[in-house]
């Protein structure tokens, strides 16, 4: 039987999800291998450096440089307050006198008798780095931070924007094909992860961020729209640290798109239940997709760890993810192994994918993923 492996998107009841939580810079590790964390837990913890300011000395006492240190009234790695007086002169006439003061709280970094300047810098900022779900802490990175594991229902989308966060899940759409209203969202879904059908508009994503809703999972979002979010056209960078009081998920596309039946009625069985989001998107090298992890109750079914990717084959289901296609859902027919030219006279590999309605389209292989359970 045919086999060929393409990048796919996840839907599944249940699976060991294993997340690697890691400082930008070595800090400490605030937990043990074994303990048991929630998604607002603190895990690992640094101090990012503050930000340097330059202070020109000989300027403005209007001295030498190599009189620096002479000229200083604060010693490097001494602390100084905003507007506290760093360095003055001496004249003979104390009209003349001229003082320097701080433009910051913070620290002596250097005094330099060669340039006449003075570094100072501000307090370092701490940086928290949570645990993102409920789990259990599997592996200890010294200095670096930590892989949580938790068994959880898991579910993929193609495209996100807003940062991780936490929340209970509610449904909003009672079915998949169904655009939100405005009217749709109160102030009870402060908080919580809404689960959509087809569309969000733009009204309903301001309405949302009103009430502070944690997250909206969508089937898909018109391309006008996320500009005005985001305020600029989107570019082929990663998603995930824009700060727009929310956090949006798509799970098939760009337009009124009803969300994939299996991915609604998965989130829909869970309302109630408490997940973790995150919109971070990289379609580059080194797919990163947005997600929803939604960890399994106390007691329930074991799930198998994660393993390798199977292959598509037959009866494998699949999105279209170029046009003029872009969206659909389908399930693969057949797989040809010989190489087939297509209309831009290139010889590619191909596939035959069959929709819900019976239909049939032969389709390159690179413009398919496969949905994976």
């Amino acid at each position: 039987m045919a086999h060929a492996y393409t990048p796919g998107l996840r839907v599944t009841e249940s699976a060991v999800i294993r997340k690697r939580r890691i400082l930008p810079i070595q800090g400490q590790v605030m937990v043990k291998a074994g303990q048991k964390v929630v998604a607002s837990d603190v895990v690992a913890r640094a101090e990012l450096p503050g930000k340097v300011h330059t202070v020109n000395i000989v300027n403005k006492l209007s001295i030498e440089a190599r009189e620096t240190k002479r000229f200083m009234k604060k010693k490097e790695t001494e602390l100084v307050r905003k507007d506290e007086v760093i360095a003055e002169n001496d004249p003979l006439l104390k009209w003349f006198k001229t003082r320097v003061t701080s433009p910051i709280d913070g620290t002596i970094e250097s005094v330099s008798d060669v340039t006449g300047q003075v570094l100072l810098r501000e307090p370092p900022k701490p940086l928290n780095l949570l645990a993102y779900i409920d789990g259990t802490v599997a592996e200890v990175i010294e200095r670096e931070g930590v892989v949580v594991e938790s068994q959880a229902a898991f579910v993929q989308g193609i495209f996100g924007i807003g940062g991780e966060t936490h929340g209970i899940i509610e449904t909003v759409a009672k079915t998949p094909d169904q655009d939100l209203k405005p009217g749709d969202i109160n102030l009870e879904h402060a908080g919580k992860i809404l689960i959509g059908g087809a569309h969000a508009s733009m009204p309903v994503i301001r309405r949302a961020i009103e009430v502070k809703a944690a997250g909206i999972v969508i089937g898909g979002i018109h391309d006008k729209d996320l500009r005005e979010i985001l305020g600029k056209d989107l570019g082929v960078a990663i998603t995930g640290t824009e700060q727009i009081g929310i956090t949006l998920i798509i799970t098939e596309g760009f337009g009124s798109i009803p969300m994939a039946r299996k991915t609604f009625e998965l989130l829909v069985g869970k309302r109630g239940r408490k997940a973790s989001c995150s919109g971070a998107t990289q379609i580059r090298a080194g797919v990163i997709r947005p997600e929803i992890v939604i960890p399994a109750d106390a007691g329930g079914a074991a799930a198998a760890a994660e393993g390798e990717r199977e292959g598509m084959k037959p009866g494998t289901p699949v999105r279209i993810i170029r046009e003029p296609m872009f969206g659909r859902l389908g399930a693969v027919k057949s797989l040809p192994s010989e190489l087939t030219k297509i209309p831009t006279e290139s010889h590619v590999r191909i596939l035959v994918v069959q929709f819900p309605d019976g239909s049939e389209a032969t389709i390159p292989r690179a413009n398919v993923e496969t949905i994976e359970s």
